[in-house]
């Protein structure tokens, strides 16, 4: 450790001797009773403010920034009020007795201003955890600047350090660190979100490769802000390389599922094997993919359910792609008739009936023919072709029932199997009851 206890107490001892002097004076419970009274005034001044305007509207035909302006000072309405009347408070005592004695005002006005400031500031992010964090952690660092403690607060957390080879370990490090690396994710999220709509509205690239482009866009930025913020707050990357063997050693045991999933996400996205909206049967389970993530695709069933697929799993099995370079199906229809019927009829009425359908494909006209004699009938296969995949199902309950009327109005009938049964050597059993009278 840099500092030792000896130089921390004193710090301390120094800190709680000037907040007792401040303490003990009368004017400070007369500074603190003003603050109560302006906190309390603002408290209800918000409500009346916020029954009697309407956000939605207000300054509806000011200039943009005005309006925004407008707006955070309105959802902010007790902390603008207070720190108005503290502002006041201030001016008043100032000029009425020594400035020292409305200290703890002039406090409380700058930690209101700090705090509208912030407000307006971040009003323009939309993640309400990082609106909260970077607001709390710049109100502290205001606070600790007005009341002169900014620089004794740096020098303490930067007194407390660990070693680990070249590197130099401090709590004001980390908190610089972590700060500069929210910013820089901050900004890689919005140049990386700009990129994608890009990318996408581009009609030159095939899904796959917009989704291939947008990830390494992304990682890409990801590792320049990284490298950028550790840099920015003096950290030798070079330092670092101690704990390149513990991550290989971590990755080699731990993440072989997430890295094997990543890696197959490039060679999908590289192959073009599967891309955003093929009807793909994966299993036994069958839909559109409407995603492709790092580590899984999305596919969408078509009833509300999604299945995440593991990226794995489409390099290493055997997955159904019915749009992979021909959107075209071919449907097929299996049935049968009794030997009644009049086998040619039959292929005729059931070439008819598919052609018929408005999503036959007039180019390839349908076909059936007759494949077995069976025992119950003759049995029938009828194939036609439809432009696309999608309701599959639906296109071939169509047919059927298109084809059971026309086999109704021919007096086709379709064959259902007979059983009869034969009794040897004696009757069957019958059972009599008697019903006695009461």
């Amino acid at each position: 450790m840099d500092m030792d206890l000896k130089d921390f107490m004193e710090f301390v001892q120094t800190t709680a001797r000037s907040v007792g002097a401040e303490i003990s004076s009368p004017w400070f419970y007369l500074q603190f009773g003003l603050i109560l009274a302006a906190a309390g005034i603002a408290y209800a001044a918000e409500a009346g403010i916020r029954r009697r305007v309407d956000l939605t509207s207000l300054a509806l035909r000011w200039p943009l920034p005005l309006r925004h302006f407008a707006r955070v000072m309105v959802s902010s309405a007790s902390t603008a009020v207070f720190t108005l009347l503290v502002i006041i408070e201030r001016v008043v005592m100032y000029h009425a007795t020594w400035p020292s004695r409305s200290y703890l005002l002039m406090v409380a006005a700058k930690l209101g201003l700090a705090w509208l400031a912030i407000r307006l500031v971040t009003s323009v992010l939309r993640n309400a955890f990082i609106v909260k964090l970077v607001s709390i952690t710049a109100w502290f660092v205001a606070a600790l600047s007005i009341i002169g403690q900014l620089d004794s607060t740096v020098d303490l957390l930067d007194s407390f350090a660990i070693v680990l080879g070249g590197l130099r370990l401090t709590p004001l490090l980390v908190i610089k660190a972590g700060a500069l690396l929210l910013i820089a994710l901050w900004a890689t999220n919005i140049a990386s979100n700009f990129a994608e709509s890009r990318i996408n509205s581009t009609t030159d690239l095939t899904p796959s490769v917009q989704v291939l482009l947008v990830k390494i866009i992304r990682i890409g930025l990801l590792a320049i802000a990284i490298v950028i913020a550790l840099g920015a707050v003096g950290i030798d990357l070079s330092a670092l390389a101690v704990f390149s063997g513990a991550v290989g050693v971590g990755i080699g045991i731990g993440l072989q599922k997430i890295v094997a999933n990543f890696i197959s996400g490039i060679i999908l996205l590289a192959d073009k094997s599967v891309k955003p909206g093929d009807l793909v049967t994966i299993g036994d389970n069958t839909g559109r993919i409407s995603a492709m993530k790092t580590r899984y695709i999305s596919v969408a069933a078509g009833d509300g359910r999604e299945f995440l697929v593991p990226n794995e799993d489409l390099v290493t099995q055997k997955v159904v792609n019915w749009t992979y370079t021909d959107k075209n199906t071919l449907v097929k229809i299996a049935f049968g008739t009794n030997y009644d019927a009049d086998p040619r009829l039959v292929c005729k009425l059931a070439a008819e009936t598919a052609a018929a359908h408005p999503r036959a494909q007039k180019g390839k006209p349908p076909n059936s023919i007759l494949t077995e004699f069976a025992e119950a009938g003759m049995k029938f296969s009828l194939t036609f072709w439809i432009a696309d995949p999608d309701g599959m199902d639906g296109v071939k309950s169509d047919v059927m029932l298109a084809l059971w009327e026309a086999f109704k109005r021919e007096g086709i009938r379709v064959p259902y199997p007979v059983r009869e049964i034969r009794v040897r050597g004696g009757a069957l059993p019958v059972e009599t009851t008697v019903e006695v009278p009461n």
